[in-house]
């Protein structure tokens, strides 16, 4: 009998569910229409608009056939991985350091510092300063110049600081007593009851960096052996340049032909490893963010 539910709970729940079933399909549909345009036949596709629920024409692989035996796109795709692998790996050392040091009360200056590195979330030094310094430090047309520059986040640390600034302080205290320093406090006992907030920051890097084109856009000037796949991509569709990945590698007719097709499979190519880590990380989300919100 408590358990009942009355009638405007009955009705906001079915108000919820068609709600959310809306949103879902909002989320989902062009991801599956870009699915299907991306296995579409490449002439029936040039002449159709509009939301493509099943494949036009006969199902074809011929786009990701085109796309993968471009050797620049693959090379981009390399250089992407590189990117997301070295940027995460700096960033996640640098974020858990300084969020270590910031949970701890008897760091000195901690108000302070940490009032400097919220300062820089509202207030920063712009785009042309930044250019200036990584130009002065010698990374223009390398690899680092998508690597270190913007490698941290601060609210990424905010967050994390706030996880480990939950974990009590008897457990620290103990491992003290035990003799275990700092690294070893860090390595042993935080970090292991942190899985959860370090796994969707992490995601959040992943994300950020996987994404990013920007940076290269001004920073890769000269080395477009150097490009990551998101800028080949924008390339590709914006059609500003008749230096495109599509173009260097193909003859004009299968231009024509193809370039509706590439969009779309390059599209997919850029989303597909997003798609397939994201279920294995989502469950961590809700209590990794929960719990870097709790304590301020």
């Amino acid at each position: 009998m408590g358990n009942r539910r009355t009638a405007g709970e009955k009705v906001f729940g079915v108000f919820n569910t068609i709600f959310l079933i809306l949103l879902s399909l909002v989320f989902i549909l062009p991801v599956w229409h870009v699915l299907m345009a991306s296995i579409s036949d490449p002439d029936i596709l040039q002449a159709n608009s509009g939301l493509a629920l099943v494949p036009w024409g006969k199902a074809t692989l011929g786009g990701y056939k085109f796309v993968l035996s471009n050797p620049n796109i693959i090379h981009s795709y390399v250089n992407t991985f590189i990117y997301v692998a070295g940027a995460t790996v700096f960033s996640m050392v640098i974020t858990i350091l300084a969020a270590y040091g910031l949970s701890r009360k008897d760091l000195y200056f901690r108000k302070p510092i940490l009032f400097l590195l919220t300062f820089t979330m509202i207030f920063s030094g712009g785009l042309i300063p930044t250019y200036m310094i990584v130009k002065g430090v010698g990374l223009i047309d390398t690899m680092w110049a998508m690597i270190i520059p913007g490698t941290v986040s601060v609210y990424n640390i905010i967050v994390m600081r706030t996880s480990f600034s939950t974990i009590p302080d008897g457990l620290i205290e103990a491992a003290k007593i035990d003799g275990a320093g700092h690294i070893r406090i860090l390595l042993q006992v935080v970090l292991p009851v942190s899985k959860a907030v370090l796994a969707v920051i992490v995601m959040f890097y992943v994300i950020r960096n996987w994404n990013a084109w920007f940076n290269a856009s001004i920073y890769l000037q000269k080395r477009r052996d150097l490009f990551p796949l998101q800028l080949s991509l924008r390339e590709i569709i914006l059609q500003t340049s008749n230096n495109s990945l599509v173009v260097e590698s193909s003859d004009p007719g299968a231009i024509d032909r193809f370039r509706p097709l590439v969009k779309y499979t390059t599209i997919m190519i850029s989303i597909i490893p997003m798609l397939i880590v994201y279920p294995f990380v989502q469950k961590y989300f809700v209590s990794g963010v929960m719990i870097g919100s709790i304590k301020g």
